[in-house]
């Protein structure tokens, strides 16, 4: 079992933004956080990302602790359609920012750091609104890895 850094894997996404400001081009690493999740639940992890690494949830449980109004996440958010509607708006800005980036790299670059400001400003409002990692109920790469998971333990089931 792979032991958890989340007490302090907040530091990549405060150096990604860092990095990105001084930087644009520094944008395109937010690509690992992207591809990171996948590729641990293909692996047969499911949101083990979510519960053990992932930076932004780090960021959000550590630093609004005491800024959080502590509410829990309403049904009317914390559901299966409004999952599937976020993954589905994420990659779909997503793949508009791309195509409209024409292959330059800066460009790609600045889109993929306007989604991670984004979601991350999202995710910070809901983490002060209501609990500190309320943005992880609904995060697109996590319903992403919870889907991977469930269909390997689907197929895993059938053989």
């Amino acid at each position: 079992m792979k032991k958890s850094i989340m007490s302090w894997s907040w530091i990549f996404i405060v150096l990604f933004f860092t990095l990105g400001i001084v930087d644009i081009r520094f944008g395109i690493l937010g690509l690992i956080c992207m591809f990171v999740p996948i590729y641990l639940a293909l692996r047969g992890g499911g949101k083990v990302h979510c519960a053990k690494y992932c930076p932004r949830g780090s960021m959000l449980g550590n630093f609004l602790k005491k800024l959080s109004f502590n509410n829990s996440l309403p049904k009317l958010i914390n559901n299966k359609l409004v999952k599937n509607l976020m993954l589905l708006w994420m990659l779909g800005m997503f793949s508009i920012s791309l195509i409209m980036a024409k292959g330059d790299f800066t460009k790609t670059a600045f889109a993929i750091f306007r989604m991670m400001a984004m979601s991350t400003s999202v995710g910070i409002l809901m983490g002060i609104l209501f609990k500190p990692r309320s943005w992880c109920q609904i995060c697109p790469m996590g319903y992403a890895t919870g889907l991977i998971d469930k269909r390997q333990k689907a197929k895993k089931t059938s053989a």
